[in-house]
């Protein structure tokens, strides 16, 4: 194992940074209410708050099979993206239709979120402070001005930066280029998922943690949810899981499970982070394929995260899963190469988490069991601001309205499920093989070009 690597912590840093709340109690006995949501991550959790506005009198409850936010909620690296689409790009490149609307809806929702956080008090770590994308080759420069062309086109501020200029937000010699937007935010993830419960149990929603539900049926006009001894009969539901099995049979071929991984810093000094030319708090992320998004912590360490992207066999999400030595060893040795004057620096916490991956790159949601069940999921990795949205559109879904958010179509746009084993193992293996050549090259294969024409995405 890499030296800088020897001492690392498997506790995910923004967990070790928070004091954990006493836990809900588990479910104890069979329970009614009129919504019933499953899942206590980002999604669940805007759900429930939202679902207050909107019912005052309702009771609503929220099952979380472990504790809130112990997931990929809080595995994230909290970037709080203006997009509801995957980013400006995808929205172009994949729903041209409604790319206008796509994207001003995102724009809308980062301001919304901030306003959220705002009425209610919560403290999110919220800091609306930009985001650099770098470019470490002449293709992913071509790919920057494309995107300022585009957020040009739409009106988004930005600013297309190289030598003395780049070097005035990040002096890298991994990096030629870059790509500043300031209307990007960043969260504390762990203390984003804290705040929202704590709100939510003051505004009278029941959170019952350590109940994993185990099955979901009709039972006339209401839905029951099994969960061990006990059940929930609830008039509504809203599946808020993302990355967990489905309990929708339909749903398992919607997503695949990817592994992503992180590493965090020891506290960094004034003067390594000016030997970077970092002295801002904007987040970072380059533009490969395979690529690495980096940002500072409230007390001054850098998480250095992405790369890797890691499907088990049979999508499988076995808690070892969350640890693996070679993804932590390659990272290291990369953040040595992109910021020589840090190699000597070492980690203090190195973790895993799950990303909900879709073959759409998007969210999706809908109905199911007669209008009474509503889903959300498919994030693949955007889920930070997006899940707000989600959780609207749920509840639009569920009431049967008819609102912008459920006219959209990316949402209501079945994702192309991914095929059984093997054949599933070796369409992944292919497609990364090709973001790694394309990534090399800047030349897009075959099999990704076939994938492009067939409406799949696999990318940043």
């Amino acid at each position: 194992m890499i030296a800088a690597l020897s001492n690392t912590s498997a506790e995910p840093y923004w967990m070790s940074a928070v004091d954990a709340a006493p836990a809900c109690p588990a479910l104890s006995a069979d329970t009614r209410c009129d919504l019933a949501i499953v899942g206590g991550g980002f999604t669940g959790l805007w759900a429930a708050l939202k679902a207050r506005e909107q019912q005052p009198d309702a009771r609503i409850v929220l099952l979380e099979a472990g504790r809130c936010g112990q997931e990929a909620s809080g595995r994230t690296g909290g970037f709080c993206a203006p997009s509801i689409s995957h980013g400006v790009s995808n929205a172009l490149a994949r729903h041209p239709g409604e790319a206008e609307t796509l994207i001003r809806l995102g724009r809308q929702n980062l301001v919304d979120y901030q306003r959220d956080l705002e009425d209610y008090g919560i403290d999110a770590g919220f800091m609306l402070s930009g985001k650099l994308n770098v470019a470490a080759t002449p293709w992913q420069v071509e790919g920057l001005q494309a995107m300022a062309r585009n957020y040009e086109r739409f009106g988004i501020e930005c600013t297309l930066l190289s030598g003395a200029q780049l070097a005035e937000k990040l002096d890298s010699p991994a990096y030629v280029a870059g790509l500043f937007e300031p209307n990007y935010a960043l969260i504390h993830p762990t203390r984003t998922v804290s705040e929202l419960r704590r709100v939510c149990l003051a505004k009278g929603v029941e959170i019952f943690e350590h109940s994993p539900v185990t099955g979901i049926s009709p039972a006339g006009a209401d839905i029951v949810l099994e969960t061990g001894q006990v059940r929930v009969t609830a008039s509504r539901v809203m599946l808020a899981t993302n990355a967990a099995m489905p309990l929708l049979k339909r749903l398992r071929a919607a997503f695949i499970p990817i592994y992503d991984y992180s590493l965090v810093t020891e506290p960094l000094s004034q003067a390594q982070w000016a030997s970077i030319g970092w002295t801002g708090d904007h987040g970072i992320a380059d533009s490969g394929n395979q690529f690495h998004y980096f940002r500072k912590t409230p007390d001054g360490r850098m998480l250095w995260a992405g790369y890797d992207a890691i499907y088990h066999y049979g999508s499988g999400r076995e808690p070892a899963n969350l640890q693996r030595s070679e993804s932590f060893e390659r990272l290291a040795t990369r953040f040595a190469a992109t910021f020589p004057s840090l190699a000597g620096v070492s980690f203090s916490h190195a973790w895993g988490g799950i990303i909900d991956t879709s073959a759409r790159t998007t969210f999706f949601a809908g109905r199911a069991m007669g209008g009474r069940v509503a889903y959300a999921m498919g994030f693949t990795g955007q889920g930070v601001s997006a899940s707000r949205f989600a959780a609207l559109t749920m509840l639009d879904l569920l009431a049967h309205r008819d609102t912008e958010r459920t006219r959209l179509r990316m949402p209501r746009r079945w994702p192309v499920p991914f095929p059984p084993e093997p054949l599933r193992s070796l369409a992944v293996q292919l497609a990364q093989k090709g973001l790694a050549q394309e990534d090399l090259t800047g030349r897009r294969p075959p099999f990704l070009r076939l994938l492009d024409a067939m409406g799949i995405g696999f990318a940043s």
